[in-house]
């Protein structure tokens, strides 16, 4: 599933749909009903050797973090699926080789065992490195891929000191995977790097960062990233795949749909619209790797013989590490019929990018949501007109015409005076 990550951003889009006549389309509510799983979160918690310092209140680093995360085991829903890993809790030692491998599941993903959670926690003590990267790896792991809604909160008060694999490569593989995993990120007292490679991690996976100074903060902030993994995504969007003309593309009703597009490829998509009806349609593509810089996203509605009718224009979906674009359509008012029963006309709805990578080129294909809105067309004029502007214009028209006349006028009367002189 790539779903979670990119609902948010696509299901804005979305609009109530009428119901299509004629070829029987693929619908986003017909995708088979599930028993819905249990939200699995994993808790990521830094015990390295830095835990040790005492700034937080007069306590140390790890003394708070052991203090949030009891508050929050004593506050989970009991249906909520928690595990914890760590990192840097074991070993002691200078040989960075073995202390970059440290990194333990302490309670496995399961229902909330509250005094096997806290008598783990209890037992922790800032030890040694800092292996992100290997932490992130092993927690989606631990998580599995069962369907349900999964979450890694990553706690740390500094950057990997590990690094390969690099914690933000990391999370743009698992983003890639189609996993619907995200990573939120919690910096304790972080500094400037610290900051920036926990905001890459989680923009990676469509996470969030925060930092935390106190220990009340560091608990709300965990209370929050563990309810909101409670909550289900607005939207679950239908697989579809998109094909390489419009000929032999799937027909798509109203919803919300999500496919993999190869970088430099065009998807095709079939639409049915009636002449009573609007299309409006948005893509949004999330960027789960490096790319190189100039790069964009077109949605563009095309006639099934290939004349562009409309193309979309560039919308900001708050986000760095998602694209977005819209369009809308309908039959000029001229071609329109306001019989509902009218024939559809069949639009084709092509995405395409123009993404380069010199590292990432190949597949899997970046993760593509389109949503398809249709919509009571709007009365609008067939071309832009001047309207009540045409006696503006006159006027105009007419003060320029007395002004010459008065200006050469005045200007003869001058050159008359000054040749009498």
């Amino acid at each position: 599933m790539i779903h979670s990550k990119l609902s948010k951003v696509a299901a804005i889009g979305l609009i109530a749909a009428s119901a299509l006549l004629g070829a029987t389309p693929a619908r986003a509510d017909e995708v088979p009903e599930t028993e819905t799983d249990p939200p699995r979160v994993e808790l990521v918690l830094d015990v390295s050797g830095s835990m040790r310092a005492a700034d937080i209140d007069g306590a140390t680093r790890m003394d708070v973090a052991k203090q949030a995360f009891n508050d929050v085991v004593d506050a989970l829903p009991e249906t909520t699926q928690l595990g914890i890993r760590v990192l840097g809790a074991t070993y002691g030692g200078k040989n960075k080789r073995t202390g970059c491998r440290d990194t333990q599941q302490i309670v496995p993903v399961g229902p909330v065992n509250r005094v096997a959670a806290k008598n783990a926690i209890a037992s922790l003590q800032p030890t040694g490195f800092t292996p992100i990267g290997l932490a992130l790896r092993g927690a989606a792991t631990d998580l599995g891929d069962t369907g349900s809604v999964r979450r890694i909160v990553l706690i740390t008060d500094g950057e990997d000191t590990c690094t390969p694999p690099d914690p933000c490569e990391v999370a743009r593989e698992l983003a890639a995977q189609g996993t619907s995993l995200v990573v939120d990120t919690l910096g304790l007292t972080p500094d400037e790097k610290t900051r920036k490679q926990l905001v890459c991690i989680s923009t990676a996976t469509g996470g969030t960062y925060a930092s935390a100074k106190s220990e009340e903060e560091l608990t709300d902030r965990i209370k929050q990233l563990v309810d909101r993994a409670a909550l289900p995504p607005p939207v679950t969007p239908a697989v579809v795949a998109g094909t390489e003309d419009c000929e032999g593309a799937p027909l798509l009703a109203a919803g919300v749909y999500t496919d993999r597009e190869l970088i430099g490829q065009h998807r095709f998509y079939r639409v049915a619209v009636r002449p009573d009806q609007e299309l409006r349609a948005s893509v949004s593509i999330s960027l789960d790797r490096p790319l190189n810089r100039d790069y964009g996203v077109l949605l563009k509605a095309a006639a099934p013989d290939g004349r562009e009718l409309v193309r979309g224009v560039d919308a900001g979906s708050g986000r760095a590490d998602v694209l977005s674009t819209g369009l809308r359509w309908s039959l000029p008012s001229s071609d329109s019929d306001s019989d509902s029963g009218a024939a559809s006309n069949d639009v084709c709805l092509i995405v395409s990018n123009s993404f380069a990578s010199a590292t990432a080129a190949g597949a899997p294909g970046m993760p593509v949501e389109l949503t398809v809105g249709l919509v009571d067309a709007s009365d609008t004029p067939d071309a832009p007109g001047l309207g009540r502007g045409w006696l503006l214009l006159l006027v105009l028209a007419a003060a320029g015409l007395v002004a010459g006349v008065l200006t050469g006028w005045l200007t003869r009367w001058w050159v008359a005076k000054w040749r009498e002189n």
